[in-house]
C-alpha cells in the first residue's frame, strides 16, 4: 500500500542536469558531453592523458528519451512518447524505462523534480 506522501517511481518527473552539454548527430543519437572536474579528474588528465570531456553516446531509444527529459513530464508521459514512437519494440516499456532512469540517476546525468 502506497503511503501518503510516497511517489510511484514512474510518477516522478526528470531534470537534465544543467552541468551536461549534449548534442544530437544528423542521425538523431545523442551524445552527452561529461566534463570531468575535481583534483582527482584533473591530475589523471595530466598524469594519464585522461580527456577533459567524455562522451557518452546513448543507443536510439536512449536518443529519443534524452530530448524529452524537460522537467515537467513524469515517466509516464515519457512512456506514452516511447510507445507510440518505437511500439512493441519498447517492450516491456516502464521496466526498460525505470532502469534507464535509474542509470541516469546514479551517474549524476538526471535530477528529480519530484
Amino acid at each position: 500500500m502506497k503511503k501518503k506522501n510516497e511517489v510511484n517511481y514512474v510518477e516522478k518527473i526528470p531534470v537534465k542536469n544543467p552541468d551536461i552539454g549534449w548534442k544530437t548527430d544528423d542521425e538523431g543519437k545523442v551524445t552527452l558531453e561529461i566534463e570531468n572536474k575535481g583534483v582527482f579528474n584533473r591530475i589523471f588528465q595530466v598524469i594519464l592523458k585522461k580527456p577533459k570531456i567524455s562522451y557518452i553516446h546513448l543507443d536510439e531509444m536512449g536518443s529519443f528519451v534524452w530530448p524529452l527529459i524537460d522537467g515537467e513530464k513524469n515517466i509516464i508521459a515519457i512512456g506514452k512518447s516511447v510507445e507510440a514512437h518505437f511500439g512493441e519494440k519498447a517492450n516491456p516499456l516502464y521496466d526498460r524505462l525505470s532502469q534507464y532512469f535509474q542509470i541516469l540517476d546514479s551517474y549524476g546525468f538526471i535530477k528529480w523534480n519530484k
